[in-house]
């Protein structure tokens, strides 16, 4: 697949109407790729105009609205079965995008799992439910998705999700999700650590996921034990650690949170340079201490490192501390560890605007696999805005 470069963002409406042709065309050649895994021809083309259409329709990515874009024979009845009754399977599709974006993009240093709350208010569509979300720590009706997402120096992109299903736990569905695409990537793909947001939901237990399934984890972690209220039962357990360098404060004082423990190792830490989502140079203040997650079964007891960030200013670090991450990638350099975390802040950066230009959050059907097709053609159309540099400009 023959990938077009990314570019600085314009004002021409010209080169943005070139542009938008530019990731029609990336989107039919993933298609033509990415649906191989699709029995049939006239299913290989209703997936292409499907993309066609979540790229080319205004406004919600409805059946209706799409079928009145694309015209033809892409009917509304016609779409509408293709993704809710149809049965074509969409994870070799997904990994299938997944080796069509490293093909093109490079290897991602890193995979970001990211959760994606979509509130809805009727109770006809699947997965709504009256919720808390843990991430933005408040109540709300709606859809929780997770997803996946590929990161490499220019593309930003989803190639996996999952959907938390009512009664279904939300510290299962978003570990699993992202196990479930990482295996499905295989080879040296799925060595390589997965950046997560888990402050609300169990430390310990998502640390030991990672590590039964050889998956390198850099965790975000909350202050303490204990959550906000409605979170679930287990949310915040197991945040606390055991100092294992001696040669830092804290070692043989027992179990501490890890704000407590980064706090008192502030002054031993160092500038770390990064650029941000927008390509600017920032700079933070960073500490790492080799800590243990004690376990009730000794087999699982592995020494871990802590990092510490702070905003860095006039030569030293802010007073607050901003970011907490525990990783078993322990002999990574602290700055590289912190410079693996800002991934995520590249996934919320194209999140919001490019997934609702591609429609991922307008799928309101009651299938489960109605939803998992939808999301997964929707990822291929962010894919090719994403290769034809859409997701740099603002407007997109």
């Amino acid at each position: 697949m023959t990938a077009t470069a990314a570019t600085a963002p314009t004002t021409s409406a010209a080169a943005a109407d070139r542009r938008t042709s530019s990731a029609g065309e990336i989107a039919d050649e993933l298609c033509a790729v990415v649906c191989d895994s699709l029995r049939r021809r006239d299913q290989r083309e209703k997936a292409r105009r499907y993309v066609r259409g979540l790229l080319s329709t205004p406004g919600r990515k409805s059946f209706r609205n799409m079928a009145g874009d694309i015209g033809g024979t892409a009917s509304e009845q016609s779409l509408h079965h293709f993704v809710t009754g149809s049965t074509w399977a969409w994870q070799p599709v997904r990994a299938a995008l997944a080796g069509c974006l490293e093909a093109a993009a490079g290897p991602p240093p890193a995979w970001v799992a990211q959760p994606m709350a979509i509130p809805r208010s009727g109770a006809h569509s699947v997965g709504v439910e009256h919720r808390f979300d843990p991430h933005r720590e408040r109540m709300f009706r709606g859809q929780q998705a997770f997803g996946t997402w590929f990161t490499s120096a220019g593309v930003v992109t989803p190639v996996g999700w999952e959907l938390l299903l009512p009664g279904s736990s939300y510290e299962e569905s978003a570990v699993g999700a992202v196990l479930a695409t990482v295996r499905r990537a295989g080879g040296a793909a799925a060595e390589r650590p997965v950046v997560l947001d888990i402050r609300g939901i169990g430390t310990r237990s998502t640390m030991n996921r990672f590590a039964e399934a050889g998956v390198p984890v850099v965790a975000r972690v909350a202050a303490g034990v204990g959550a906000g209220a409605g979170a679930g039962a287990g949310a915040g357990a197991g945040n606390r650690f055991l100092v294992r360098d001696a040669a830092v404060p804290g070692f043989g004082g027992g179990e501490r949170g890890p704000a407590e423990i980064l706090r008192s190792v502030k002054a031993l830490g160092a500038p770390v340079e990064w650029t941000d989502a927008g390509g600017a140079a920032r700079s933070s203040w960073a500490v790492g201490v080799r800590v243990m997650m004690p376990d009730p079964a000794v087999a699982r007891r592995r020494e871990l490192l802590l990092v510490g960030e702070w905003g860095a200013g006039a030569g030293g670090p802010a007073a607050e501390l901003v970011g907490m991450w525990v990783t078993d990638l322990v002999r990574m350099p602290v700055g590289a560890v912190v410079r693996l975390t800002k991934g995520g802040l590249r996934v919320e950066a194209v999140a919001g605007a490019s997934g609702r230009t591609v429609g991922l959050q307008d799928y309101s059907g009651r299938g489960l696999g109605g939803w998992h097709r939808h999301v997964t053609l929707a990822s291929v159309a962010h894919a090719a805005v994403a290769l034809a540099g859409l997701e740099r400009d603002p407007r997109a």
